[in-house]
């Protein structure tokens, strides 16, 4: 693997959990695996690593991004890793009702389902 690929993955498995990123990997295939390579390497690898932003407003800034774009998925991993960096519940609360202003009350009534569902799980 590139060296941007081990830099990444170092910091996807810090955010995400070494458990989660491990899990994805091993399931990747023929098909899918170009992408994990792909996130690792420019997600995680040349844009997370940046000196510009703290992790911690990185996630901020992903936690409306995926609330906004309805992506629960990725919303439920983000905010699992927001809350590994730093990030409080008041903080991803006050993020979701932004969202219901400037992109509209479904979109944050499902991402507060979502994120309501990792902080139970996380104090579970």
């Amino acid at each position: 693997m590139s060296e941007l690929f081990e830099k990444g993955l170092k910091v996807r498995k810090e955010v995400l959990g070494e458990e989660w990123v491990e899990k994805s990997l091993s399931n990747a295939n023929e098909f899918n695996m170009d992408m994990q390579e792909l996130v690792t390497e420019y997600c995680w690898g040349e844009i997370w690593t940046r000196p510009g932003l703290e992790r911690r407003h990185r996630s901020m800034i992903n936690i409306a991004m995926l609330a906004a774009l309805n992506r629960p998925n990725e919303l439920k991993i983000h905010t699992a890793g927001a809350l590994r960096n730093g990030v409080t519940k008041k903080e991803v609360q006050e993020i979701l009702l932004q969202v219901a202003i400037y992109c509209g009350v479904p979109a944050a009534v499902d991402s507060f389902r979502v994120a309501n569902e990792v902080i139970k799980d996380l104090n579970d």
